[in-house]
């Protein structure tokens, strides 16, 4: 997105929201948070204004304060619907708290929303596959890697060679060491402890 882009996004999500967080309403450290999975695009259909704290507990729930999320009592009725579909998964993601499944028997979203909301969420008992680059740095699908080492391509008849640019990879779901991307217009499976996110 460029600069200009994002400029005007944010000032179209600081004027739906009054300059606070679509979530918790607090006006400090507000930015953009683009809700998964990212579109080709950043709109204000697929981002919702959210605070530093916000945000940061949405990418790493292990951090997450329930009794911060109490404030989706209110925001859950938002009539963007960006903002019921993260809403929705912080509920769902904390619902073992107790309060936050009451919550979730009453929101009400339509039902392309709730796909969305949906689609990234693990099912009972699975756990999530997180593909991480040789810096520990996480990868995700679309991303772009530069190759770290020569590798050999079986089959192909030739190698890839280090600093070769992999755009628009694309995760193994099932193995957290195995990404997928074209090399020469090749497809090729490639080990993350051999890239590193570019």
């Amino acid at each position: 997105m460029s600069k200009t882009n994002e400029m005007s996004l944010l000032a179209t999500l600081e004027n739906r929201s009054g300059n606070k967080c679509e979530l918790c309403q607090s006006t400090d450290g507000l930015g953009i948070y683009n809700v998964p999975p990212a579109g080709s695009a950043d709109t204000q259909d697929n981002s919702i204004l959210a605070c530093t704290t916000c945000i940061s507990q949405i990418e790493d729930i292990s951090t997450a304060d329930s009794n911060h999320w109490r404030c989706l009592n209110d925001s859950m009725w938002s009539e963007f619907s960006a903002v019921k579909v993260v809403a929705y998964r912080m509920l769902y993601q904390l619902k073992h708290e107790g309060w936050p499944q009451d919550l979730l028997d009453m929101i009400y979203l339509e039902e392309d929303d709730l796909k969305w909301a949906q689609s990234t969420l693990l099912a009972e008992g699975e756990v999530e596959v997180i593909h991480k680059d040789v810096n520990g740095v996480v990868l995700s699908a679309g991303d772009s890697v530069v190759l770290i080492k020569d590798l050999d391509v079986k089959g192909a008849g030739f190698t890839a060679k280090r600093g070769t640019a992999v755009r628009n990879i694309s995760l193994d779901n099932e193995n957290a060491n195995h990404i997928e991307g074209k090399v020469n217009g090749q497809g090729i499976v490639i080990l993350t402890q051999y890239v590193k996110k570019s």
